[in-house]
């Protein structure tokens, strides 16, 4: 008989059918490029959390094929609570085939709390509980199958990163994680879980899919990653309503008010053609439907009259690290270790090109990379960035932390101008967009056939955003020959950013008659 843990658990209290496929049809769920990054940073923090009550021991025992060696992990808790060790992580409890690790468990006057360590940040002491409920179910699992073990549990916490900490010299550990008190939450959450542990039994113990429709559990707490799998099983085409663009605001088509069209039967674009969504979903629709352009001339010249020579085309890579590595950055800060620049000085001239990558030796990339920022833009020029709030962002980040440096770097950002403006405004629309305005979208939909602007050209080190901050803090342990290869794929990667944009402007003047 198949048992839970608390990550069957807490699929089955999302949707039960989410429980079945992971352990019936994991191979359904597509590739997650970016989940061993993800359990990397989360390992880091929860090998630092262990640290905030002082002296601990960690069950952690493995078999000969270098497995977890569960049965092991359990005595080993026993064991400890019996001896009255204070701190145990990975704290384990088996229990009629269901099995929980605890992060830190601690003992009390009366009994043990539970402490479960999340690598999210939240604001200390914000109080916010609709935030943090998402981590009720988990908890509350841990607290019963140690209830039913014998524990008495007199407290449960979760513990996350403090999105206010500031690092400056030595990690504080004591800063840097936030203690949210979750009896209440827990409290509630408990009594649900011996009914729901039972039908999660009935569920992971039938053969049967579980026949449920789309619903709001597809995206909450999480987005699911079946929700492909579920959408053609119940028959949504491979255009539909779900992949019409959402936009940002109060006028945002959201994922609920795509279930409510879906449930209505308004699915594919033929029965949403008659709708009236919004200005871009109507003509996403119909140039999906006719293959008719969208142009707008004179919102596009109204839009290129904002740009003056000089033009520099901007372009920042970033990392983030779960725990700040550097003075000055908070948890998950955005640390800008490279940029490419593409300048026009004039109509005639032709484009010169500038860039920057820190060294790849693990030290604080800001500081040089600003001043080499200042040197290659200079003051009051025109400067292009796709999606500007990212490059501004991460400049006035800049100007906040080294001072000498910030009016020029400030001046920077007040000039900055959004390329993306335009597709945003419905200025330019045709059908390859598929509904989305980023730049690996709009770029192969304007130039289909360019092979030069084609991003899987590229060395398979760097083909994205997300392998550039995977890979930069990478190459510090690479060897020699690796590192410099791997520093090239950055350069060329980054450098074809700031070119697509460039025959992005190309092309609007095209379309604008310039």
């Amino acid at each position: 008989m198949k048992g839970l843990s608390k990550s069957r658990y807490t699929a089955f209290c999302q949707c039960p059918k989410n429980l079945w496929l992971k352990v019936y049809k994991p191979e359904e769920a597509p590739v997650d490029e970016g989940l061993q990054a993800r359990f990397e940073q989360g390992n880091i923090v929860g090998d630092l959390a262990m640290q905030l009550f002082g002296d601990y021991k960690e069950a952690n025992a493995k078999k000969p094929d270098g497995s977890l060696d569960l049965g092991m992990m359990v005595e080993q808790t026993r064991q400890w609570m019996q001896e009255g060790v204070e701190n145990i992580c990975e704290a384990s409890f088996a229990l009629e085939g269901h099995y929980c690790a605890v992060d830190i468990l601690r003992k009390t006057k009366d009994g043990w709390a539970i402490y479960e360590v999340k690598s999210s940040s939240f604001p200390e002491f914000n109080g916010q509980e609709a935030k943090l409920e998402k981590y009720a179910p988990d908890i509350a699992y841990q607290k019963w199958v140690l209830t039913q073990c014998g524990v008495n549990v007199t407290g449960t916490y979760l513990v996350c990163l403090n999105s206010d900490y500031v690092r400056q010299g030595e990690l504080d550990i004591q800063q840097l994680f936030v203690l949210n008190d979750f009896k209440v939450l827990v409290d509630n959450e408990y009594l649900k879980v011996p009914a729901r542990v039972s039908q999660a039994l009935k569920v992971i113990n039938s053969e049967q899919e579980p026949d449920l429709d789309l619903s709001e559990c597809c995206m909450k707490p999480y987005g699911c990653a079946f929700l492909d799998y579920c959408k053609r099983q119940h028959g949504v085409p491979t255009t539909s309503v779900f992949d019409i663009y959402g936009g940002k605001g109060r006028g945002a088509f959201t994922f609920r008010k795509k279930l409510d069209y879906y449930h209505q039967g308004l699915i594919n674009f033929e029965n949403l053609r008659s709708t009236d969504i919004g200005l871009i979903q109507n003509m996403q629709i119909e140039a999906a439907l006719t293959g008719k352009e969208f142009i707008n001339p004179d919102g596009i010249r109204k839009f290129l009259e904002k740009i003056t020579y000089p033009i520099y085309f901007l372009d920042f890579e970033t990392m983030q690290d779960a725990v700040p590595q550097y003075d000055g950055a908070k948890v998950y800060a955005q640390i800008t270790f490279q940029y490419s620049l593409h300048i026009k000085v004039s109509a005639d001239a032709p484009y010169d090109h500038k860039e920057y990558l820190a060294p790849s030796d693990g030290s604080d990339p800001r500081r040089k990379l600003a001043e080499s920022l200042c040197k290659h833009i200079p003051m009051d020029v025109c400067t292009l960035a796709y999606n500007k709030m990212f490059e501004c962002g991460r400049i006035l980040e800049l100007a906040k932390l080294y001072p000498d440096l910030s009016d020029h770097l400030t001046n920077i950002a007040e000039h900055i101008i959004d390329l993306i403006d335009p597709f945003r405004a419905g200025d330019y629309y045709v059908s390859a967009m598929g509904g989305s305005f980023s730049i690996k979208s709009v770029l192969p939909a304007l130039f289909p056939d360019d092979d030069e602007l084609n991003y899987h050209n590229l060395d398979d080190r760097c083909q994205n955003g997300g392998d550039a901050m995977t890979i930069f803090p990478r190459i510090k342990d690479m060897e020699p020959e690796e590192a410099e290869a791997s520093r090239q794929a950055l350069l060329n990667y980054c450098k074809l950013d700031t070119w697509a944009m460039v025959k992005v402007w190309e092309k609007l003047r095209e379309k604008a008659g310039n």
